[in-house]
């Protein structure tokens, strides 16, 4: 639940950052006659996040097993890949967010839909990530026995953290160093989007699409009882099931290894370029 909880939190955070810099913004320049349309991209991005969250809890259940496994392999895999591409772009950009922000409003103030546009894309990529990985965790919670609704309610009290914070911080009462908070919390993904890749690997491998489900590296379910406390709190923090092949195991490693590596140089980067032009030639 608590993975969920950081996954609501951390991509609301982000949808509820760009929506109050826009805001804003708009109303600091003298714009609010244009907070409709902001509204309208907002609400047009949140319904369809909704819709495809709707759709994939309830598309595959009339398939057959073996197609449900490979469609949540497959998505799975897909989250994995949507959630890296936001950890690497949120390591950089919490120092520039604004400014980019503040340029794409300007740029498309003076069209009717440019400026819904905007909004749409920037709260629509976080809905939609939210709502694959979401229906991953789900998924991956609900074969091992738990239940869907852990996940989601996670999910949910991090979102209203997230648009209270939001509020807050668009208010001036909070002040959040983002850079240090996407930090800390990107290396938790890092460790959460790799469970959910074994996960995906594990069900394209019932599905047949991938050898070796029996070629086991470890299994320890004698020891950790999936169902018990502690095969739960392993499963619901970081996807990772008391016994998984060697596929799984490798595919876990090499995530951690390479991006969790780059993840960490793209945080240095900054910092390093900052000592290097404040250091005295």
């Amino acid at each position: 639940m608590l993975a969920n909880l950081l996954i609501g939190l951390r991509e609301g955070l982000e949808a509820a950052l760009v929506v109050s810099i826009l805001v804003a913004y708009l109303v600091k320049s003298g714009r609010r006659h244009l907070l409709g349309r902001l509204w309208l991209g907002v609400a047009v991005a949140i319904g369809l996040s909704l819709a495809v969250g709707a759709a994939l809890t309830f598309g595959p259940q009339g398939l057959s097993d073996e197609t449900q496994e490979l469609i949540g392999g497959v998505m799975s895999i897909l989250a994995v890949a949507l959630v890296t591409w936001m950890i690497m772009w949120m390591a950089t950009a919490g120092r520039t967010l604004a400014t980019g922000l503040r340029d794409q409003i300007d740029r498309a103030a003076e069209s009717r839909w440019a400026l819904p546009l905007v909004a749409f894309l920037a709260v629509g990529r976080e809905g939609l990530e939210t709502a694959l990985f979401l229906w991953a965790a789900t998924q991956a919670a609900v074969r091992d026995g738990g239940s869907a609704t852990a996940p989601l309610l996670g999910a949910l009290v991090g979102l209203f953290i997230a648009v209270v914070l939001g509020y807050l911080i668009y208010r001036g009462a909070v002040r959040i160093n983002l850079h240090r908070f996407f930090a800390w919390t990107g290396g938790f993904l890092v460790i959460v989007a790799a469970g959910v890749l074994m996960y995906g690997i594990h069900e394209l491998q019932e599905a047949g699409a991938l050898p070796g489900e029996d070629n086991l590296a470890y299994d320890v379910s004698h020891i950790i009882d999936p169902k018990g406390v502690l095969g739960t709190l392993l499963r619901g923090f970081f996807n990772i099931r008391p016994s998984a092949s060697v596929m799984e195991v490798v595919a876990w490693l090499l995530y951690v290894g390479i991006v969790g590596t780059l993840f960490a140089l793209r945080l240095r980067r900054p910092t390093a370029a900052k000592a290097a032009l404040s250091t005295p030639a």
